[in-house]
């Protein structure tokens, strides 16, 4: 692959080297750090002229840092008359924060898109975005992969029975994810109705749906501090679930999410790497990682060449 440079910050090293592996090339060279007064510090190793080039950065971690980090990265490769730059964002920042909800919130998403594009990103590569219309806050071309492929993939891989299973959502935001699974495995889906009293905090649930005596499978685009999945897994408990599984593709899992993991009567909670796990692999026995590295770097590779990205909508790369 010719006239690509591939940098990584430093949200997420270990997502970075594997892309690499994945394509065959080493990564790019440069050095991020802080000066004395925590500005950000960013110098580009290598020559980028007439390159096209990718920075794999996640929302996750020190956000904002992370966040500024990239920024730069892209506005030193820009000019550094590269030719095109591409913002590989597996998590996106903010994006819970892309409506007026009530009067006088900010639309930040929006905020963050705009910088990216002032920066000077030509494109982006996100996965599950938490609300597709986040690809409209962009006047540039932005990808939103899926991770429902390697989601098909475990399911069928690790549960035993799964064709005995009910595709879950826990809020009713997530339908059209569960009923596209629900589908392609030819089975029941049903969807917990919650009310937030405010963020982080759910007032009342109601299950929708038929889940005695079977394999209920939740999925869900993220888990921050996982308190609406303990409420859901006690709501299936309650209505009969023999089993219960839960597929979340960002596992941000902050606060007391891994102790309440720990309180429900759950098999798994299945996560993909969009957001480093390693530490709370070793804190909590029930989390299981499944690697999106192939989909990230088999996008980035679809893109260099001049491909299709839409293959990987529906398959797994080998």
């Amino acid at each position: 692959m010719p006239n690509i440079k591939i940098f990584g910050g430093s949200s997420h090293p270990e997502l970075a080297k594997l892309i690499c592996e994945r394509l065959g090339i080493s990564l790019g060279r440069c050095t991020l750090k802080k000066f004395a007064n925590k500005e950000t510090s960013v110098e580009v190793g290598e020559s980028v002229r007439g390159e096209d080039v990718f920075i794999i950065q996640s929302g996750c971690g020190d956000i904002n840092d992370n966040l500024m980090e990239l920024l730069i990265l892209i506005n030193a490769c820009k000019i550094a008359s590269a030719e095109r730059v591409t913002a590989v964002i597996p998590c996106f920042p903010y994006a819970r924060q892309d409506k007026k909800d009530k009067s006088r919130a900010p639309i930040s998403a929006k905020l963050v898109a705009n910088m990216l594009s002032v920066a000077g990103a030509d494109h982006i590569i996100t996965m599950d975005l938490h609300a597709s219309q986040i690809q409209g806050f962009f006047d540039i071309p932005v990808d939103n992969l899926y991770a429902e492929p390697a989601v098909l993939k475990w399911i069928k891989e690790n549960v035993n029975n799964w064709n005995e299973s009910v595709i879950v959502s826990p809020d009713a935001g997530g339908a059209k994810r569960v009923t596209s699974i629900a589908d392609r495995l030819n089975v029941e889906f049903a969807l917990i109705h919650k009310e937030r009293k405010k963020a982080n905090e759910v007032a009342s649930m109601v299950l929708v749906g038929d889940v005695k005596n079977k394999i209920a499978i939740l999925v869900d685009d993220m888990a921050d501090t996982c308190g609406t999945l303990g409420l859901a897994c006690q709501k299936l408990k309650d209505a009969g679930a023999k089993q219960i599984f839960a597929i979340l593709t960002h596992g941000i899992l902050s606060g007391p999410a891994l102790s309440r993991i720990d309180a429900t009567d759950i098999e798994a909670v299945v996560v993909t790497n969009t957001i480093p796990q390693d530490e709370k692999m070793r804190l909590c026995s029930r989390l299981k990682v499944i690697d999106i590295s192939m989909i990230l770097g088999e996008a980035i590779r679809r893109t260099h060449n001049g491909e299709s990205v839409s293959y990987l909508f529906n398959h797994v790369p080998l």
